[in-house]
């Protein structure tokens, strides 16, 4: 069945189809049924129940492929309207694209306007769609797939596409180039949070703001813009306002730049001159260049640690500077602060000697700590127990004095605060570290000696007796001979005049045969055998070497004739010359 008419068989296209021909583009002609200027197409009856033959395919459009399911329309089927028929409601454009429409068949040459019919095509198995339903019973309206403004225009023939092409004038587009777009913000606009300008700045929306927007968003042919002088006014505040952001930003920036140059790069902050009053200043062991600098910073002596540790690098002897106490200045330069540091007087430390007895080491505690003379010596009897002697220290009923060998001689750092008990402390911990440090319990085994508290016992001897470091090796030789079985030349008796002197507290070198040989004294080396009962100084690190390491030569006798100079001999009978000598120039009888 085709769509213009409702018999059961055929019909071929008539010459009046518009689609006859040139397929609908060229002349247009009327369907048939369909008067050629009225638009009004006849009406046929129809069965509704019959069965519906099948419809010739239309003719295809070579374009088809690029729309698909689209048939070729009447260019001008846009502007024609159907006018309604009694019974059957709006009439439908046959040539409206409709759901499912059967195939139709191609041309021979896929020309346009050839003036050729095409042959007929069998009939597709499928029944035809009813052109006219609306799936309801009656017949509703079409949809005119073109006939929208939003929908797109019907495809044309190329011949009058290039046509079209040419007849159509240039588009005009909708911005000026020439025009600068204008600012929205308001900001720049001076609009409120509501977008209504107040040019008055009276707080109040302008009369005019409603043309002066249209202004802005009006036509773009040439129509002035209202308020140009104050915008530029106000763009002009903007711009004054984003320059000193930037000023300011590049000034922080400077500023910070400045001090990080200055930092890394600048003369350490550091005082001028001497500096005044007095700062007393410990510096712990093992404390260098930036520890030292922290602490004196700390205490205003210096001014910064880059100071100090600049001023340490550039002095010769700033690497030289050890642990103690220091005597210096506030607010003095970092080179001054070295100065003073590298000189010993500047230190404020309690120096003890080599080969200094006990006695004699307290009471310089005493006086550099400011006590009553005594103060010292009590809290050493009192706390000697607390004062960290090793296991190995002998406190027997003749030992004069435990602490006797352990007030190691150093420089020890000490302030106005240091409290007796603890420079002791000090004492006998470095004592104990220096000990640990040599083999006493292996000397004491090679030289058949009762422990390491007899070999410190050597030692203090060897360092009360010799002068000098030769004289500590030859001297300790003299006590292992002395102290040997076989020893018939002095019967195993040291007879050291330096024990005598000790148990009398004394350093004399005139000391009479009588008293000499009377005195039962334990620590008198005359009178009994073998070594005294403890130490009677406290030895240097020499005479402790020259004890673990004494010479093999056989020396068994010195003697001193100035005080200057020992001399070593190995026979009793080249000592006593020499003794005989020392008398005579002493008056000795």
């Amino acid at each position: 069945m085709t769509e213009y008419g409702r018999g059961p068989g055929s019909e071929p296209w008539h010459p009046e189809d518009p689609l006859y021909g040139d397929q609908g583009w060229g002349g247009q002609q009327s369907a048939h049924g369909q008067g050629q200027y009225g638009g009004q197409q006849q009406s046929y009856p129809h069965d509704p129940y019959a069965q519906q033959p099948q419809q010739p395919q239309q003719p295809q459009d070579p374009y088809a492929q690029q729309q698909p399911q689209q048939q070729p329309q009447d260019p001008y089927a846009q502007q024609q309207h159907y006018q309604q028929q009694p019974g059957y409601g709006a009439q439908q454009d046959p040539y409206a694209q409709q759901p499912q429409q059967p195939q139709q068949p191609q041309y021979d040459t896929g020309g346009w306007g050839t003036g050729q019919q095409p042959a007929a095509m069998p009939y597709d198995t499928q029944p035809a769609a009813d052109p006219y339903g609306g799936g309801q019973g009656g017949y509703g309206e079409s949809h005119d797939y073109y006939g929208t403004p939003e929908a797109y225009p019907p495809p044309q023939p190329p011949g009058r596409r290039e046509a079209a092409a040419q007849q159509a004038p240039t588009p005009t587009p909708d911005w000026d180039p020439e025009v600068q777009p204008e600012e929205t913000h308001p900001f720049f606009t001076g609009a409120d949070d509501n977008g209504d300008r107040d040019d008055n700045g009276d707080g109040k929306d302008d009369e005019y703001n409603d043309e002066a927007r249209a202004s802005r968003r009006g036509s773009r042919g040439g129509n002035e813009r209202r308020g140009k002088g104050k915008k530029k006014s106000r763009n002009g505040v903007a711009c004054l306002v984003v320059s000193l952001v930037l000023v300011g930003g590049l000034g922080g920036a400077g500023y910070f730049g400045y001090s990080y140059w200055q930092d890394k790069f600048g003369a350490a902050p550091d005082y001028a001159g001497s500096g005044s009053g007095s700062v007393e200043v410990e510096i712990p062991k093992g404390a260098f260049g930036y520890d030292i600098g922290n602490i004196l910073k700390k205490q205003g002596v210096v001014k910064s640690v880059d100071a100090f540790v600049s001023a340490q690098s550039e002095n010769p002897k700033g690497k030289s500077i050890q642990a103690g106490v220091y005597l210096l200045h506030e607010k003095m330069s970092a080179a001054e602060a070295v100065k003073m540091m590298v000189d010993p007087n500047s230190q404020n430390l309690l120096v003890i000697p080599e080969g200094f007895r006990n006695v004699a080491v307290y009471e310089m505690v005493d006086k550099k700590l400011s006590l009553k003379k005594g103060t010292t010596k009590g809290i050493a009897t009192a706390k000697r127990s607390e004062l960290g002697l090793p296991d190995w220290a002998v406190n027997g009923k003749d030992v004069k004095d435990p602490l006797e060998g352990f007030l190691y001689p150093a420089a020890y750092p000490v302030t106005k605060e240091t409290k007796p008990e603890a420079i002791l402390k000090k004492m006998v911990a470095r004592s104990n570290e220096e000990y640990e440090k040599l083999d006493l319990e292996g000397a004491a085994k090679k030289y058949k000696l009762d422990g390491p508290w007899q070999v410190l016992t050597v030692a203090s001897l060897v360092q009360a007796e010799g002068l000098t470091h030769d004289d500590f090796r030859k001297m300790a030789e003299v006590v292992y001979n002395r102290l040997k079985p076989d020893n018939m030349a002095t019967m195993r008796k040291l007879e050291f005049d330096s024990a005598f002197n000790y148990l009398n507290n004394q350093s004399k070198i005139k000391i009479s045969t009588k008293e000499i040989r009377t005195n039962p004294d334990p620590y008198n080396t005359y009178y009994h055998a073998g070594l005294p009962p403890g130490p009677i100084s406290n030895p240097g690190d020499e005479a402790l070497r020259a004890t673990l390491n004494p010479t093999g030569d056989g020396w068994m006798f010195f003697i001193s004739l100035d005080g200057k100079k020992t001399q070593f001999t190995k026979t009793a009978a080249e000592h006593e010359k020499l003794n005989d000598k020392f008398k005579e120039q002493h008056g000795l009888g």
